[in-house]
């Protein structure tokens, strides 16, 4: 290495910048944070110069490195601790006005659908889930089998998923 203060920073650049990335990326493990944070090393040992020796500069950069690295990891963790609190400790609300219209929405697709089911299905599904009687007794008002109920049932709901997924 050279004697002069500007030879000394760059030939420990040029030396020491990828060890000290590699330093980095090993304790943060993220990898564009770590380039940032290796760039600030370097910085930093500029603040030094009346002590740079080419003997001590390895010593100066890995010290930087590992004090830049606590710092940020003290930043990281603090954060994550504060955004914790925050989600944790404040009560969500939501917007009721927006979701009775979006009910209201739902509901309304789900008329349309339907309407557009076979009078039979129509007629099952709408005594199932409007009016909450169970198939024995849809088969006995209908004059069905209960399997027929059933079946009706199962396609009904099933095509009414499907509509109402695609809508989603």
């Amino acid at each position: 290495m050279a004697n002069t203060f500007d030879d000394i920073i760059t030939c420990s650049y040029k030396e020491y910048h990828q060890i000290i990335l590699n330093y980095i990326t090993y304790r943060i493990t993220h990898r564009c944070e770590a380039e940032d944070l290796a760039q600030d090393v370097f910085v930093r040992l500029l603040d030094y110069k009346q002590m740079l020796r080419p003997d001590t500069v390895k010593y100066f950069l890995f010290t930087i490195a590992r004090n830049i690295v606590t710092d940020y990891l003290r930043r990281y963790y603090k954060k994550q601790e504060v955004n914790n609190y925050i989600y944790d400790m404040i009560p969500s609300f939501t917007n009721e006005t927006e979701e009775k219209i979006i009910a209201d929405d739902l509901c309304k697709t789900e008329q349309r659908i339907l309407a557009a089911f076979p009078v039979q299905r129509r007629t099952v599904y709408a005594l199932s889930r409007y009016e909450e009687k169970d198939t024995e007794e849809i088969a006995n008002m209908l004059n069905l089998s209960q399997r027929t109920v059933d079946y009706h049932l199962f396609l009904g709901r099933r095509d009414m998923r499907r509509y109402m997924k695609n809508c989603i």
